[in-house]
């Protein structure tokens, strides 16, 4: 990631079913974006967001039990570069144990897995500003759905969550 570059803090606004797996619609007051996914992640972001228990761990729940286990969290996601119709994005994981005062580790990760670690930490999700402003504004399309012509869109946030 290159140093100096802005960083925007997008909201998880909704998950979606898509013929191909699910769409995720983040943004800010101004633009909402999408990123398409695996239809599993898709459900488990879904899930994260409402705080559903699972019957059983799923692989983000290891994870996160792992995370937990080594005094660690997730701190933030940045997604810093879109290439190919591919976006690419590093999770930020921050440990602080009785080993050692305090560690950060930066990890290439797949935007959909970020965002699933990223909600059930409470953890920011943020775009460098260059992929943000290349991204397709599709907050109409968003407005269409939560007002029930679209379908709707599941797991929506609202601002007071």
């Amino acid at each position: 990631m290159q140093a100096g570059n802005e960083l925007i803090r997008l909201d998880v606004k909704a998950v979606m079913p898509t013929s191909g797996g699910a769409a995720v619609f983040l943004g800010d007051e101004a633009k909402v974006m999408v990123i398409y996914i695996d239809h599993h992640v898709g459900m488990a972001i879904e899930m994260a967001m409402k705080r559903e228990p699972r019957e059983r761990p799923q692989t983000h729940d290891l994870i996160n039990s792992i995370l937990a286990g080594l005094g660690a969290r997730v701190d933030r996601v940045v997604i810093h570069h879109f290439e190919s119709g591919v976006y690419y994005a590093r999770l930020f994981v921050v440990a602080e144990n009785e080993l050692h005062e305090r560690k950060i580790l930066e990890i290439d990760a797949r935007p959909s897995d970020s965002f699933a670690l990223a909600i059930a930490h409470d953890a920011p999700v943020y775009m460098v500003k260059p992929v943000w402003d290349g991204a397709e504004d599709v907050s109409p399309l968003l407005k269409s759905m939560d007002s029930g012509k679209g379908g709707g869109a599941r797991g929506a946030r609202r601002p007071e969550d």
